[in-house]
């Protein structure tokens, strides 16, 4: 084997078998207490709390769905749900940009609290984003009529029998089936973004795209060392990102400020492609579940990096000392 791809698998499975580490035994647990009926549990829970931000009751199961599980499952029970589902363009739209600023919170920020960060801090940090975005919205559309119009979800009524989630023996084996197939998914994709990553740094794209973002990582607090995978997470996934972070971490030995940001932001707003395209079928706003997303994102990142500012970082990954000659 070429001394490259020898290196290249090494380090793919070396990251694999650390993500593998925290998600396997997570998918489990959540696997486990769906199958207890906890999810439609804190359904109930979250069905008081959505009728406070405007919501229509059935959102509770929807966004618990997507806590506890992901974006896909909350999609299966929207498809379920479709032929009952009242809603207007604005509460679908909050609905969706809360799926993407909080979902699969026990892999995802298992996977955040392996790379560095909090992880009850990052998960609070994205369940009190997303409740207080989508109150905003529908507090909009009421007062403005803004997205005011009904929504029409019948289209996806005909593939809800599919959509349904099975139980029992069957509903474990296609989750063996599925677990399978997304680890080898995982480990595929691990591979690819190394590759990725070392072209961008052999051919220059990586500081030039460092340097463009220059502007963005002052006022968010960011470090130059961290940008290039945080990019990378906030385009292609969380899981993803903070895999490489874990990587970058351990060799660049990041102050704790500069995970906490960068994972923060990740958290927040990531796979901006492939999650946002999935909302945008549903029937969402683009400005709702991407523009303003982003905005209140870099918003609250500038308001994190103030106030963790005296938090203690090393000097050599200091933004201000590597920026020193930008101004």
């Amino acid at each position: 084997m070429p001394p490259y791809l020898n290196s290249l698998f090494t380090r793919a499975r070396r990251l694999f078998i650390t993500l593998a580490k925290v998600m396997v035994p997570i998918m489990l647990a959540v696997r486990v207490a769906d199958e207890l009926g906890l999810v439609e549990m804190a359904s109930g829970i979250l069905t008081p709390i959505m009728s406070l931000i405007g919501m229509p009751p059935e959102a509770g199961l929807i966004w618990a769905s997507c806590l506890f599980i992901n974006i896909y499952g909350a999609v299966a029970v929207i498809a379920g749900l479709a032929p009952h589902l009242d809603m207007t363009s604005a509460q679908l739209s909050a609905l969706c940009a809360m799926m993407l600023f909080a979902h699969g919170i026990p892999v995802e920020q298992a996977v955040v609290k392996k790379a560095g960060a909090s992880f009850w801090a990052t998960a609070a940090l994205r369940i009190f984003t997303a409740l207080f975005y989508a109150a905003f919205i529908t507090w909009i559309s009421r007062h403005t009529g803004f997205l005011a119009e009904k929504i029409d979800l019948s289209w996806m009524a005909a593939n809800s029998s599919d959509a349904v989630r099975q139980t029992g023996w069957a509903g474990w084996f296609t989750w063996v089936e599925g677990t399978f197939y997304s680890l080898v998914a995982s480990f595929a994709i691990i591979a690819g973004l190394l590759v990725l990553l070392d072209i961008l740094e052999k051919t220059g794209i990586t500081d030039r795209f460092t340097t463009a973002l220059l502007p963005v990582l002052r006022i968010s607090g960011l470090s130059r060392d961290a940008a290039p995978v945080t990019t990378i997470g906030i385009l292609l996934g969380l899981t993803y990102g903070g895999a490489l972070i874990i990587d970058e971490a351990r060799q660049k030995n990041f102050p704790p400020r500069t995970l906490f940001l960068s994972l923060s932001w990740l958290s927040l707003s990531h796979s901006l492609i492939e999650d946002t395209v999935i909302m945008l079928a549903l029937g969402a706003n683009i400005w709702v579940v991407l523009v303003g997303r982003v905005g209140l994102t870099l918003i609250i990142m500038i308001l994190l990096a103030r106030l963790t500012r005296r938090w203690q970082a090393a000097p050599a990954h200091s933004f201000d000392q590597q920026t020193q000659g930008a101004d």
